[in-house]
């Protein structure tokens, strides 16, 4: 496992590289107010399966650098090239949820290229009204992270996770405290000024696109819009999960993706 951090497109970005070099590789983008270790549930069943996984921070999270905000949802994307051109890495499985498949979808559009496929988990072309995260981040600015704490963790997780996997709940509680306020906001900034919805009819690339039956903020309605716009994409809806299913219903999570990846290999 190689874990350290670059310097690309103006800011340091840490990241983590795990697996065999001579296998496909999937590059995992985190949501807003988590960090790579997110995706530890995904990462044993990506290596069994004979892939070698990348992992990120984005910046403004986790470990790397918190430069000056607002960012740009092609801002992000262009960091995402800038981390494969300098890890000689041509072409791989780009799987983002939520932030990181906003990232995706722009990556997409314009580093198609680059990608065997792409997996949008929780995640959606457009997120307004632009007041929402005006006020989000206001209220992180203003109090920091333990103001959105808790309603985060209501929108992200079912009632019933919540009552069960307490070890779950609390690691990403933990994600969201350790996020930088800044960062936080920056990246709110991309969200409220991103809308996709039309220049995602330009992916050319295998797209499957995944989403939690229950999701109160990246809706069913929301992947929809996706499935219908992207050429060729595939449609898979989780039961009985929201928004960080990938945590919540690591299984079916991963059977998913899996699936679509080894069609795609």
């Amino acid at each position: 496992m190689t874990e350290q951090s670059v310097t690309v497109n103006g800011t340091t970005l840490h990241y983590r590289l795990e697996g065999d070099p001579s296998h496909p590789l999937v590059l995992l983008s985190n949501s807003l107010a988590s960090n790579l270790t997110m995706w530890v549930r995904q990462v044993p069943a990506l290596l069994a399966a004979g892939f070698r996984v990348l992992r990120y921070d984005t910046r403004g999270h986790g470990r790397s650098a918190v430069p000056p905000g607002p960012y740009t949802l092609p801002q992000l994307a262009t960091d995402v090239l800038g981390l494969l051109d300098a890890l000689g890495l041509e072409k791989v499985h780009f799987c983002g949820l939520s932030l990181g498949g906003m990232t995706g979808q722009m990556f997409a559009t314009h580093y198609g290229n680059r990608l065997r496929s792409l997996s949008l988990c929780a995640t959606a072309a457009y997120m307004g009204p632009p007041e929402l995260w005006a006020g989000r981040i206001k209220a992180v600015e203003q109090g920091g992270m333990a103001v959105v704490a808790e309603p985060t963790i209501s929108r992200w997780f079912t009632a019933r996770c919540q009552r069960t996997e307490s070890a779950a709940i609390a690691e990403m509680r933990a994600a969201i405290l350790a996020t930088v306020p800044a960062g936080y906001a920056a990246c709110a900034g991309a969200i409220r000024d991103m809308d996709q919805r039309e220049t995602i009819s330009a992916i050319r690339v295998p797209t499957l696109v995944m989403v939690g039956a229950l999701d109160p903020g990246t809706t069913v309605d929301a992947a929809k819009l996706m499935y219908e716009r992207i050429p060729g994409a595939e449609l898979l809806i989780i039961p009985e999960s929201q928004h960080l299913f990938n945590v919540e219903m690591p299984a079916q999570f991963n059977t998913g993706l899996l699936a679509f990846l080894s069609r795609h290999r």
